[in-house]
């Protein structure tokens, strides 16, 4: 625990105030996640429906969970209830099951778009043009329980600091040119490899998991 508070006091004194620190906690146990969480932390992110279902019933309800990994329309209605922030969307129909769910809830969910910015095969999203079809879609202007409040995108694991600079620079242009338009409050870009490039490229939010946790455990408590 002592390790994980040295890292968190070491890089909130390093980085911007304004900048959002995500706690990817994919694939942690419980006992690893609560060390976390007793430092003061509470945003932590999960890949997977399945798994963050029983972290959120066996931990602090006062916890903000975020979904980052690949959508699963079928498996969307099982965190409606609690999830605070939805990263990954890439359609209109994701929105759509979002919305419908929210509405028994008596929630507005907020979402993030996920931008391709990078060729690897695989990292997903959508372009600028799909972004601009989903926000002015009448379906989605019609909706009163879901919100997208900003943008995401992953660089290339495998790419230059210019190449991801240049990549994370992208992301930054397309944020800028419709943030006032479309009412933008989130760029979430940068993980554990790359975070301080993004924060320089713009990120108001940053996902780090293996900077507290190291290497990632294979099963969970």
């Amino acid at each position: 625990m002592k390790n994980i508070k040295c890292r968190l006091f070491s890089i909130r004194k390093s980085i911007p105030k304004n900048i959002k620190i995500l706690v990817v906690s994919k694939n942690q146990d419980i006992s690893s996640i609560e060390k976390v969480y007793q430092t003061g932390h509470i945003d932590f992110g999960e890949n997977y429906i399945q798994e963050m279902i029983p972290k959120y019933e066996k931990l602090p309800k006062n916890i903000r969970w975020h979904m980052i990994g690949r959508i699963q329309s079928n498996k969307l209605k099982y965190i409606v209830p609690f999830i605070h922030l939805i990263h990954s969307v890439q359609k209109i129909k994701h929105l759509k099951i979002i919305n419908k769910e929210a509405i028994k809830y008596n929630r507005v969910i907020n979402c993030l778009l996920q931008i391709k910015i990078c060729n690897e095969k695989n990292k997903s999203g959508i372009n600028n043009k799909e972004v601009h079809d989903i926000l002015e879609n009448n379906n989605y202007k019609n909706m009163k329980n879901v919100k997208v409040i900003g943008l995401m995108g992953m660089s290339s694991f495998h790419g230059s600091i210019k190449k991801i600079r240049h990549e994370f620079d992208y992301l930054n242009k397309i944020y800028n040119e419709s943030k006032n338009r479309y009412k933008y409050s989130v760029l979430s870009m940068g993980m554990s490899r790359d975070y301080p490039i993004a924060i320089e490229c713009g990120s108001t939010l940053i996902r780090l998991g293996t900077f507290f946790f190291g290497k990632r455990k294979k099963t969970i408590e």
